[in-house]
């Protein structure tokens, strides 16, 4: 008789791998509500075997498109540097700029909208 075959392993959890950092009007700095985010996306990424990714900056439509642009940048470049303190190699992070273009609440130019300044973090 044959012996029983081994158990399958068990599949790798389930990890979020969404998640929204919100920022300050003109600013691109941590706050301690963001930090707690990026620290739960890096514990998540570390969790999953995650070797990508993306943070993606945006801006609200307050302000010149180029500046936004900047701004966007600057942002995600701020939670990839998060990121990299949190443990994450900074090979494994790419950064993206959007500035105004893709808002989470539509608005007509020139008007603030906090929940359009934000960086995504994208666990692929």
């Amino acid at each position: 008789m044959a012996a029983p075959a081994p158990a399958p392993a068990p599949a790798p959890a389930a990890i979020q791998r969404s998640y929204l950092v919100f920022f300050d009007f003109n600013s691109s700095d941590i706050t301690a509500e963001a930090g707690r985010v990026i620290q739960q996306a890096s514990d998540n990424a570390k969790r999953g075997n995650v070797s990508r990714i993306s943070a993606t900056g945006h801006a609200d439509r307050s302000g010149p498109d180029r500046y936004n642009m900047a701004l966007s940048i600057r942002r995600a470049n701020a939670v990839k540097a998060a990121l990299v303190r949190a443990g994450i190699p900074e090979n494994q992070i790419a950064v993206l700029g959007k500035g105004e273009a893709e808002p989470l609440v539509p608005t007509a130019d020139g008007v603030r909208e906090p929940q359009n300044r934000r960086v995504e973090i994208i666990l692929q």
